[in-house]
């Protein structure tokens, strides 16, 4: 096993060392930084329970202090907007604004990824996706980390007559929730991660 895992660690990080060149430059025309990119991308894409300072300090693998002052900028540059929970005073949801939204759109994904993924056919992507994400999967069931995947893949989500519901929250869900990444969610026993395939 140790050849394959030094072939994907290589093959991953050459990946990422191109993805985030071209994301710099992205990020130069835009006047943000990528940490403050990819902050602002997942709050584009979670639910309400995971739009946390936490949240995103957890799914970027960063610290609370520099989780903060990205977090500053971003609001100070009018990319973001703090609102108090309704129901926690201690509780403040992070939103994109309409500005910051546009940013993402542009950015994500990066053209240099977007251009080569055109040359693959069809089925070849789709069996990358599954694959990937069977292995983020194992890498994070093997090592205790959350997982933040969309509620449909989600143990505590259930399918009522009345809409989806969340059996850990105890709260229903509205059908665009679903899709939405979650800090809570847990697999399944026998995971359907890869069932939902996106079409190139």
């Amino acid at each position: 096993m140790a050849e394959y895992a030094k072939e994907l660690q290589d093959l991953i990080e050459r990946l990422g060392n191109l993805l985030r060149a071209d994301v710099r430059v992205s990020c130069h025309a835009s006047g943000v930084r990528p940490v403050q990119l990819e902050a602002l991308n997942f709050l584009t894409q979670c639910n309400h329970y995971s739009d946390t300072p936490q949240a995103v300090a957890d799914y970027l693998g960063l610290t609370k202090g520099t989780v903060s002052q990205t977090l500053k900028v971003l609001e100070e540059k009018g990319l973001l907007r703090k609102q108090g929970d309704s129901n926690d005073k201690r509780v403040v949801h992070l939103k994109p604004t309409a500005r910051g939204r546009r940013l993402v759109g542009r950015a994500v994904p990066a053209g240099l990824l977007t251009s080569g993924i055109e040359q693959l056919p069809e089925t070849e992507l789709r069996d990358t996706l599954n694959a990937l994400r069977g292995l983020l999967h194992s890498v994070q069931k093997a090592n205790h980390l959350r997982t933040f995947a969309p509620c449909y893949s989600c143990r505590f989500n259930t399918k009522r007559e009345s809409g989806y519901f969340c059996e850990l929250t105890q709260e229903s869900l509205a059908e665009s929730e679903i899709a939405l990444l979650c800090r809570e969610h847990q697999f399944p026993k026998v995971s359907h991660v890869a069932k939902k395939t996106t079409k190139a």
